[in-house]
């Protein structure tokens, strides 16, 4: 069992920045690939980003590469999400993820393990 909880979600400026954090619990963080989704009102949650295990790999939604960046941190079982040049689309709630399958591409909600139980970003123009 993993419980996630996410932190930093805020109301920011167009063009600010933010970072999301995702502390997990138990001794099994670092066998996870760890993502980041997120739910915009009245639509579909979405991949954000993902990295593996050790870190050394990452994927992005066409949508934030470049201004998004995941990266995690084994010995504090945290996953971080570095947002960037902040958009009002980015305004949703984003959740933290844990699956055990990788892709270079996206990650399907339907892989997911374990969620947390999501933050709130407000981006105003």
């Amino acid at each position: 069992q993993v419980q996630l909880v996410e932190s930093g979600g805020d109301l920011v400026q167009a063009g600010g920045s933010l970072r999301l954090s995702c502390a997990a619990s138990g001794r099994t963080f670092s066998t996870y690939v760890m993502d980041w989704f997120r739910q915009a009102p009245g639509k579909e949650r979405e991949f954000v980003a993902a990295i593996t295990w050790s870190g050394g790999t990452t994927s992005y939604a066409d949508s934030v590469k470049g201004r998004f960046t995941i990266s995690r941190d084994n010995a504090k079982n945290t996953v971080y999400l570095q947002m960037n040049s902040l958009k009002p689309e980015d305004t949703a709630i984003y959740y933290c993820a844990a699956n055990r399958r990788w892709s270079p591409t996206t990650i399907a909600t339907g892989w997911v393990d374990y969620w947390g139980q999501g933050t709130q970003v407000t981006v105003s123009s």
